[in-house]
C-alpha cells in the first residue's frame, strides 16, 4: 500500500456515527484527489425474524437506502468531488463490507462510524466496525462524533 488512498469506500447506515465518517471521507478524497464510493448493506438478517417475508420489505428497504446514497452522492459532488459512486447490497453488514465489497472495489481506505451499541449488545451480536477493523483487507478509520456516546 502506497501512502496515498486512491479507492476510498464509506460504510453509510443512516447514522450519526456513519453521516461523520462521510465528512471525513469527502476531505480525505479530496486530498488523495480519490473515487469515494457509498455503500449501504440492507441487514437481511432482521428479516428472518418477521413470520411470512415480504419482498416489499426488501423493495422498500432498498428505496429508502438508494433515497440516502443519493443525497450523499449529491452533497459529495456539491464539495467538490467528481469520482462519487455508490453500491447498496443485501446480507450481514459486517461480513459483506470487508469481506466483498472492499475486495470487489481495490478499496484501500474504509471509514465507518463507531457502534453506538452498549456493552451487553456489542457481546451478544458485536459491532459492525469491529468486524470491519478485524477482516478489512486494508486500513480502515472507525469515526467517532464529536461526544462519545458512552
Amino acid at each position: 500500500m502506497g501512502l496515498q488512498y486512491q479507492n476510498i469506500l464509506v460504510a453509510i447506515d443512516g447514522s450519526k456515527e456513519a453521516d461523520w465518517a462521510f465528512k471525513k471521507g469527502i476531505e480525505i478524497a479530496k486530498r488523495n484527489n480519490a473515487k469515494l464510493l457509498l455503500v449501504h448493506v440492507v441487514d437481511t438478517r432482521s428479516f428472518a425474524l418477521i413470520e411470512a417475508y415480504d419482498t416489499v420489505i426488501g423493495e422498500r428497504a432498498e428505496k429508502l437506502a438508494k433515497e440516502m446514497l443519493e443525497n450523499y452522492k449529491t452533497q459529495a459532488e456539491e464539495a467538490g468531488l467528481s469520482n462519487v459512486h455508490y453500491e447498496i447490497d443485501f446480507g450481514s453488514p459486517k461480513v459483506i463490507i470487508p469481506r466483498q465489497l472492499a475486495k470487489k472495489h481495490k478499496t484501500d481506505l474504509i471509514l465507518c462510524g463507531a457502534t453506538g451499541l452498549n456493552v451487553v449488545e456489542r457481546f451478544f451480536i458485536g459491532s459492525v466496525s469491529e468486524h470491519i477493523v478485524r477482516y478489512a483487507p486494508c486500513d480502515v478509520l472507525v469515526v467517532r462524533t464529536e461526544k462519545d456516546p458512552e
